[in-house]
């Protein structure tokens, strides 16, 4: 067995001119047939059943995942264990998107005349537009490719790159139509880095209650100091008898008191705080203090409530913690 490197290259290229060129033959023949098995999906009462074998079995559990995870509620039922008990997963108010390119898979056609008459709708996404499939087929999305960029035009290549992407366009579709958002999908994501940036509010990273440093403004320079040194936070807030923020005063705020000479013995917290200081609401995302730390070149943040008065603090670290940033 000899490798050339040069051939390699070149089948890559010609892999990838295939299955371009089959995506925009898909492309021009898309038609209301399409727009015909979205409607289907969308009004669909029970879930979308996605069932395939072989090759068009991997896609379709793909082209389940996504549609269940942008708001379609989707499954995927194998067409052999459907002949073995599991047809029983499929109901009326169910719809069912059969893939095969062939159009003739035998576990798949095995199965057609049960779910014609158990009455359930049928969407055919096949190349073979005269085969057993495309005739059970309430609606049929053609999935044909002239060739498969397989040398051998044998191995499932541009074919199934033609299915993904149609499952894909199906997919898009129905989330436009359902007015899908950016929080639904972190909704059904809750692991995911965007579930976590869309999902996570202040309330739920910031330190709390007696983590938090603050003192009032008649607080010594010694207090505060202690305060701070307590509580690790690198900053601390002052705040009068109602809790409301007045001030802060940070580390940064020390060293630059220290470079200046000052006889810090006499000053108390009022003297050196910082007034109307950068603060974030409970109940913003924890992204939005994450993006104020940001745009403003700070490490932590004072926590209010909608009545102002201090209720938290958080700062890099804490939103490093939660995965935030």
């Amino acid at each position: 067995m000899t490798f050339n490197p040069d051939q390699a290259l070149q089948l890559a290229r010609e892999t990838l001119d295939i299955e371009a060129e089959a995506l925009m033959a898909l492309k021009s023949r898309l038609d209301a047939r399409f727009s015909q098995a979205v409607q289907m999906m969308l009004t669909v009462q029970g879930r979308v059943v996605v069932t395939g074998m072989g090759k068009s079995g991997h896609i379709g559990s793909k082209i389940a995942a996504t549609l269940a995870s942008t708001g379609t509620p989707a499954m995927f039922v194998h067409p052999g264990e459907a002949s073995h008990g599991d047809l029983g997963m499929i109901k009326s108010v169910d719809v069912v998107l059969a893939i095969s390119n062939s159009g003739e898979s035998d576990e798949l056609v095995s199965i057609l005349p049960v779910l014609k008459r158990l009455g359930v709708p049928l969407i055919g996404m096949t190349g073979g537009m005269s085969s057993a499939l495309a005739q059970h087929a309430d609606v049929v999305l053609d999935s044909s490719v002239s060739k498969e960029a397989c040398p051998l035009n044998l191995a499932p290549t541009a074919s199934t790159t033609t299915q993904l992407a149609l499952g894909d366009a199906l997919a898009v579709a129905l989330l436009d139509a359902r007015g899908f958002k950016a929080e639904d999908f972190a909704r059904s994501h809750p692991g995911g880095s965007l579930g976590r940036r869309l999902l996570t509010h202040v309330s739920d990273v910031m330190r709390k209650d007696t983590q938090v440093p603050s003192v009032l403004p008649t607080a010594s320079f010694s207090e505060l100091m202690q305060e701070m040194s307590r509580k690790g936070l690198g900053a601390s807030a002052i705040v009068n008898e109602q809790q409301e923020v007045l001030g802060i005063f940070t580390d940064g705020d020390l060293r630059r008191l220290v470079e200046k000479g000052l006889d810090l013995r006499s000053l108390v917290a009022q003297d050196v705080m910082h007034t109307k200081p950068r603060t974030v609401n409970q109940n913003a995302l924890a992204v939005e203090a994450a993006e104020l730390m940001e745009q403003y070149k700070i490490t932590s943040v004072l926590v209010i409530n909608d009545a102002g008065q201090l209720s938290g603090a958080l700062n890099t670290n804490d939103l490093m913690r939660a995965k935030v940033i």
